[in-house]
């Protein structure tokens, strides 16, 4: 089992450390997460998520993205989410035995996801699958691989998108559990996304490939809005990421202040029917 706790700052390694292949370090309520570059697969040149993070352009339209989410009054879209986003779906896909590649694979979906928010919120799922196609094809990267990051970033939004592939899965959990009052622009008692979000005073994803669940727990400040408010915004969200954990072979585990709220409860051994008692007017 592998742990990925947000809290209020970073994470702890959570398997995603140098013994594993990648690089993690914290700063600020920012993550990075890195996997050593290699120059050529199969004849290949490799786009590494260190060559997306440091491109001008995508972080460009990140800060637009976010921007415009801002005016809107939305919580935080910008690279603080994003590089969360990217980290727990490679926590994931790792903790679950994927390969190295599919694994950068959905970091880098992870990453780029939210790029379409720079132009509407309606549908910014395929809007921003659309512009990374473009950059990622300017930038070399293989027709298959952007077909992978793609299809996850258009079917991340749970109005219109489903589960079609182990990196579109891990992306839909990494993106719905990043619920925190980090996220909060300003406190606006009438909004429920700000409450709910104020609310959750710390959260952790963890993985145990071996009893294959997914749990997203949750510790819930009631005294800032009530846990209904939560699922009055989240409902769909936690049931798009029990499809999502189901394609990866697992079972996805919802855990509020240590009380399960979703997820498949294990049904009681049966026990032995009480001996009938004989009535003292039997035969009477």
């Amino acid at each position: 089992m592998s742990l990925a706790r947000r809290g209020g700052g970073g994470p702890t390694d959570g398997g995603l450390g140098a013994g594993a292949g990648g690089t993690v370090c914290s700063g600020k309520g920012m993550w990075y997460y890195g996997i050593a570059k290699e120059s050529v697969a199969g004849g290949r040149s490799v786009l590494t998520l260190k060559d997306v993070q440091g491109n001008a352009n995508f972080r460009l339209l990140i800060s637009k993205a976010n921007e415009y989410l801002s005016l809107l009054g939305y919580t935080e879209h910008g690279l603080r989410h994003v590089t969360y986003v990217s980290t727990m779906t490679a926590y994931i896909l790792r903790s679950l035995g994927y390969d190295e590649r599919t694994v950068e694979l959905g970091a880098i979906s992870g990453y780029l996801h939210d790029i379409g928010n720079m132009h509407n919120r309606k549908y910014h799922g395929p809007t921003g699958a659309n512009i990374v196609f473009t950059e990622l094809r300017m930038l070399g990267m293989p027709l298959d691989e952007i077909c992978t990051i793609t299809t996850a970033i258009a079917n991340h939004e749970e109005e219109i998108g489903i589960p079609v592939s182990p990196v579109s899965a891990a992306l839909i959990i990494a993106d719905k559990s990043d619920a925190h009052r980090t996220r909060v622009r300003m406190r606006r008692a009438h909004d429920i996304h700000d409450r709910v979000n104020l609310a959750i005073t710390d959260s952790a994803l963890t993985v145990d490939s071996k009893r294959k669940t997914i749990t997203l727990d949750i510790s819930f400040d009631t005294t800032e809005c009530q846990i209904m408010d939560y699922f009055e915004i989240y409902l769909t969200r936690m049931e798009m990421c029990k499809q999502a954990a189901s394609l990866l072979g697992c079972r996805f585990r919802l855990v509020i202040n240590g009380l399960e709220l979703l997820g498949q409860v294990q049904p009681k051994a049966p026990t032995e029917a009480a001996p009938q008692i004989a009535s003292s007017q039997a035969g009477a």
